[in-house]
This record gives C-alpha cells, sequence and structure tokens, in this order.
C-alpha cells in the first residue's frame, strides 16, 4: 500500500473565487486567500471583526464562541466593510479546523451580495426625497414635520423607509449614503 503525503490545502485555496480566511482561537486572522485580500485588503495579524460593520461585531463574537464549544457549522449573515468603502451584505460560513493547533483554529468563507442599489435604484417617492433633503441639512424629526405640514408619525414612517431604501441602520448613515450616491439636491 502506497502512503500518502499530507495535502497542503491552502496552495489550492488560493485560487478559490470565494473570500476565505482561517483565523485562530481569539479571532486573528492568519492566513486568507487572493479573493479576501482583493476584498478586504491584507488583513494578516488582524481581528477578522475589523472587517465586519461595528452594529455586528457582537453577532461575529458569539458565533466564534459557539465554534469554540464545539459547534460543527455556523452559517450567518452579516454587514462586511470592503476596502471599496461601499458595505456589503454577506453570508459568512464557517467551521472548526479538525485538530486545529492555537494558530488554525477555524476556516471561514464570506458570500458578499452585490453592493448597496445605486441611486436609480433607491426608488424614493417625491416626499422620502424631501424628507432626506431635510435629514441632510440636519433637521429633526419635529422641524421635518413642521416644514412639510406632516405628522411626527408621518415622518418617523418616511425615515424608516428611507433607511431601508437605502441600507442604512441611522439617519446619519443615510445622510452619508446619501451624499456618496449624489441623492442630495444641492450635489
Amino acid at each position: 500500500m502506497r502512503e500518502h503525503q499530507p495535502i497542503e490545502l491552502t496552495k489550492t485555496l488560493e485560487r478559490v473565487k470565494v473570500p476565505s480566511i482561517v483565523s485562530d482561537r481569539r479571532g486573528t486572522i492568519t492566513w486568507l486567500n487572493d479573493a479576501a485580500r482583493d476584498l478586504f485588503g491584507d488583513l494578516l495579524g488582524k481581528p477578522f471583526t475589523s472587517v465586519v460593520a461595528p452594529e455586528d461585531v457582537s453577532r461575529v463574537e458569539r458565533q466564534l464562541a459557539r465554534k469554540l464549544q464545539g459547534t460543527p457549522v455556523t452559517d450567518y449573515e452579516v454587514e462586511v466593510l470592503p476596502v471599496d468603502g461601499r458595505r456589503r451584505r454577506a453570508q459568512i460560513s464557517s467551521v472548526p479546523i479538525a485538530g486545529g493547533d492555537e494558530c488554525h483554529a477555524i476556516f471561514g468563507v464570506a458570500l458578499p451580495r452585490a453592493p448597496s442599489a445605486s441611486a436609480s435604484d433607491a426608488q424614493l417617492t417625491t416626499r422620502q426625497n424631501e424628507v432626506l433633503g431635510l435629514l441632510g441639512q440636519g433637521a429633526s424629526t419635529d422641524e421635518i414635520a413642521a416644514s412639510l405640514h406632516l405628522s411626527k408619525e408621518t415622518v418617523r414612517n418616511h425615515i424608516r423607509h428611507v433607511l431601508r431604501a437605502l441600507g442604512a441602520h441611522s439617519r446619519l448613515e443615510a445622510v452619508a449614503i446619501a451624499h456618496r450616491r449624489h441623492l442630495l439636491s444641492d450635489e
């Protein structure tokens, strides 16, 4: 019987088109493939949470803890922060490395979705564009309601729709996205 040599998977995985990383038990990246490097930059020695939106860091840390406690696979979605500056929703699938030591504990794959919708895809109504414009000027809910002769609840509903349409989690983020996409009337 012929004896088999150990397989060196990292050289093969370098060429895989899906961003993939290996991290240690603390979540520090010890290896990444070319696709991950293209998407996120050089992450060696950095915590894998450095490419996760701040609001999703605790979710990622909980998933790491689950894996270290023996959960064989964790699949979840988070917002990631690629080097191009455009947040993307990504599905993360990760597994512990069998026999992994302190330096090589977890293998993970990120399947990023396409970047957020373009300005023409925002699909805001005329009123929602007005609300967004006033948010861009720093107006409060009360000020928007008074300016547009609407109830505060109607303004809140418009703001919720604007946030959802832009993929934003806050008013400030919505204004930042609107500036980047040239959605505000003064641009």
